[in-house]
């Protein structure tokens, strides 16, 4: 089974996709394949934001995370600001951190995820790749779905984003 990531129209919706421009965004919602060697391919729609590295980290949700190289220093940057006397924000950083690796895309757009973050994600044959505005995510169908099946309800969503001033 390959990967369903249908071709890319031409970009009309003013959007820069240059990676150092802050106004990236990822946006979309696509299915692919994980081969036996932990690759993935990363849409294409996704891969010019990605031309100079990217950074692969666990993320919440129990997704992991595709950060632009730009992206990733700003968290940085902010991550460093943190105290280092506050408990939370140890536990924030060794999460991010500690299994935080380079990656870079190889000739078929694909990323190879390490086997221990396949295993945290629960990925197996199969990942859904969502676009998350500033990173793209990579989830486990079944957590995807599960997700994705809350946020189908208008209530529940409403109260989610209540005090979010949207």
């Amino acid at each position: 089974m390959g990967s369903r990531d249908a071709p890319a129209a031409p970009d009309t919706t003013g959007i820069h996709t240059n990676r150092s421009d802050p106004t990236t965004v990822f946006t979309g919602e696509y299915r692919h394949t994980v081969d036996d060697k932990g690759r993935v391919a990363v849409p294409s729609k996704f891969r010019a934001q990605l031309d100079e590295g990217a950074v692969v980290s666990r993320w919440l949700e129990n997704c992991l995370a595709i950060h632009t190289r730009t992206g990733w220093e700003a968290l940085a940057a902010k991550v460093a600001g943190l105290p280092i006397t506050d408990a939370g924000s140890r536990l924030f950083q060794r999460f991010i951190f500690a299994g935080a690796f380079e990656a870079g895309l190889d000739r078929q757009g694909r990323v190879v995820i390490p086997g221990y973050l396949r295993q945290e994600a629960g990925l197996d044959e199969e990942a859904v790749i969502v676009g998350a505005r500033d990173h793209a995510e990579i989830w486990a169908p079944a957590r995807w779905d599960a997700y994705r099946r809350a946020l189908d309800d208008p209530d529940e969503l409403a109260r989610a984003i209540s005090g979010l001033g949207i």
